[in-house]
């Protein structure tokens, strides 16, 4: 069994292309059995590429056609648009179909990149494998890559993102061509990449003055953040009601922290509306929790219990990393960076939004997922193999 964990062991390649096309195979299968969903914005979505087609794609004219104060600018949404249009041009009445598949393909490169991140920073072989049937089995990775949305697209760009950090991290240098392009890409895919994009900005900061990289420091600076963003929140609802109030886009905000929102369009994990101070960020704190909460009313148990199993695996991942503390710098990165990542995001759809199926968490599913590999490659080298 010891030889079989081993960096020697001589089918340790076999064994990950085998369970990576068995993985794949089973989301694949899953997801074209279950054949496309539309939802309100994919509608949306068809009626702008319908839009950008009568244009003959001339996308000046395009982010003229609608202007409406709540929504953002139409550069936001221009790569999914983009792509529809050209499924819709290319392939006529079966362009939802080709959608899907391009959907598929970006799920197979996403576990290419997630696969070659880890074999990258020395996670071996087998470990890899083994935490493949944990994507296979996410309820995440099963349900929004089937949906006519720039879900899909989005998190590959993140996962895109993840690799050259990490592969930054490894080599010792930035890869700023790249993450520049892939920056642009995610701006143009959806308007919520704010977070994203300034997790890669802030990392590359703190990584040139080589800040926070120890376990401990790690999480003492997000357990700080955690207790002062909804603090930080609630001052700036305050400033917006003072000096914003009435204005749409504020107001959109605002209406829903009245009304003691946590997740859209969840009334059970409403509470009652705030009155003061101790109020309101109380409901930022619930909304930083919930971000992350494998538990809704109408999930099936089986929903339910993946996500749980899902959650603790991660969570037991960062605690193995946590207790074994620091020994290899580059995990302790790749740690601060994906933790970084995933707590700006749930940061930021705390103060605008968590949407009622949590489709804001599924991009950072893949990077969270990669913690189990490499916490057991920790574990191996520090107990079995005593390295």
């Amino acid at each position: 069994m010891k030889n079989i964990f081993s960096n020697s062991w001589r089918y340790g390649n076999i064994f990950l292309f085998i369970l990576f096309i068995i993985s794949f195979s089973l989301i694949a299968l899953y997801i074209l059995y279950s054949g496309f969903s539309m939802s309100s914005d994919s509608e949306r979505f068809s009626r702008w590429a319908d839009n950008l087609i009568e244009l003959k794609f001339n996308f000046y004219d395009f982010f003229l056609i609608e202007k409406i104060s709540l929504r953002p600018h139409l550069f936001f949404f221009s790569l999914p648009v983009s792509l529809i249009a050209l499924c819709k041009v290319i392939f006529v009445n079966n362009w939802q179909f080709a959608f899907l598949l391009l959907n598929l393909i970006l799920v197979f490169f996403s576990l290419i990149i997630f696969v070659k991140s880890l074999l990258l920073i020395g996670v071996r072989p087998v470990l890899i494998a083994i935490s493949l049937p944990v994507i296979a089995l996410s309820v995440d990775i099963l349900i929004w890559p089937k949906f006519i949305l720039s879900d899909m697209i989005y998190a590959f760009l993140v996962m895109f993102a993840s690799y050259f950090i990490i592969k930054g991290i490894v080599k010792n240098r930035i890869y700023y061509l790249e993450l520049f392009l892939i920056i642009f890409l995610l701006l143009a895919s959806r308007p919520a990449s704010f977070p994203v994009i300034f997790s890669i900005i802030f990392f590359l900061i703190i990584s040139k003055y080589k800040i926070l990289f120890e376990p401990k420091r790690i999480l003492l600076f997000l357990f700080i953040l955690f207790i002062s963003t909804p603090i930080i929140y609630t001052l700036a609802y305050y400033f917006i009601e003072y000096n914003f109030n009435g204005i749409v886009k504020f107001d959109f905000i605002t209406n829903m922290v009245k009304e003691g929102m946590i997740i859209h369009d969840r009334p059970e994990t409403w509470i009652n509306k705030p009155s003061n101070f101790i109020d309101i960020f109380n409901i930022y704190f619930l909304r930083l929790i919930y971000f992350f909460n494998p538990y809704a009313s109408t999930f099936s148990v089986v929903h339910i219990l993946l996500n749980v199993i899902q959650i603790f695996l991660v969570l037991f991942s960062i605690s193995i990393w946590l207790y074994f503390g620091s020994y290899i710098k580059t995990i302790d990165k790749i740690f601060l960076f994906i933790l970084l990542l995933s707590f700006s995001v749930a940061a930021f759809h705390s103060f605008i939004l968590i949407d009622y199926d949590w489709r804001y968490r599924f991009p950072i599913v893949l990077p969270l997922i990669s913690f189990i590999p490499i916490s057991l490659e920790i574990f191996l080298k520090k107990i079995v193999y005593k390295i």
